[in-house]
């Protein structure tokens, strides 16, 4: 199977894209580690993603699509893998559409995890961080046992600005702006495949699985 995996931050593609794809026994491939491996390993990609990331740019799309046909072309992800975090935009979705026709393979399934912008607030504004041992705390589903201190160590918790409504309701502005033309891009090629994405971890992934089945080979 071919998965690319969408969803609004805080929607759990992280731990979702990490379960599915051990559960169907294929790579799970994001741009953040493809990005952190080239770096580390200083390969050619990395050093030129490395110059624009030290200025706090942008890396640059042909940069990126470069890192991920490398990925693609890796003999694990030659019988199938999940794409979590690429592609972001349609420019990248008709690359990667290219790019996987030269390989001759296409994609099986674009796999949206829907969820309401109001619960992605909840979720993501209730976040607390210990200043000491940088555990996460939730206000509501997960809270210590004395507000305001860690249970594990002692430690202040504290709201990282990342956190914050009004930054976490800008960042859904922008997914909205960048990734709905890419929703409607994958629905008009009729590979799309809402799964709810409310609940526990569990039941999420359940879900997404039962959804998934009919496409196992």
């Amino acid at each position: 199977m071919r998965i690319v995996l969408v969803g609004p931050p805080g929607a759990g593609k992280g731990t979702q894209a990490q379960f599915i794809a051990s559960q169907l026994a294929i790579p799970k491939i994001s741009t953040g580690d493809i990005f952190r491996y080239n770096v580390a390993n200083n390969t050619e990609l990395g050093a030129k993603a490395k110059e624009y990331m030290d200025k706090g740019d942008l890396v640059p799309d042909e940069v990126t699509v470069a890192m991920v046909r490398d990925r693609l072309a890796e003999d694990d992800a030659q019988e199938g893998f999940l794409l979590d975090g690429f592609p972001r935009n349609v420019p990248q979705a008709e690359t990667l559409k290219k790019m996987l026709d030269e390989m001759g393979v296409r994609l099986t399934v674009v796999l949206e995890l829907v969820v309401d912008e109001d619960e992605v607030v909840r979720r993501l504004s209730g976040r607390r961080t210990c200043r000491r041992c940088e555990r996460i705390w939730h206000a509501d589903y997960d809270p210590p046992e004395h507000a305001g201190i860690c249970d594990d160590c002692g430690g202040e918790l504290f709201q990282r600005d990342d956190d914050k409504e009004e930054v976490i309701r800008h960042r859904l502005e922008v997914y909205r702006e960048q990734t709905a033309p890419l929703i409607n891009f994958y629905a008009d090629e009729g590979i799309l495949l809402g799964v709810d994405a409310t609940g526990p971890v569990e039941e999420i992934t359940a879900r997404a699985l039962a959804a998934l089945r009919p496409y196992v080979r």
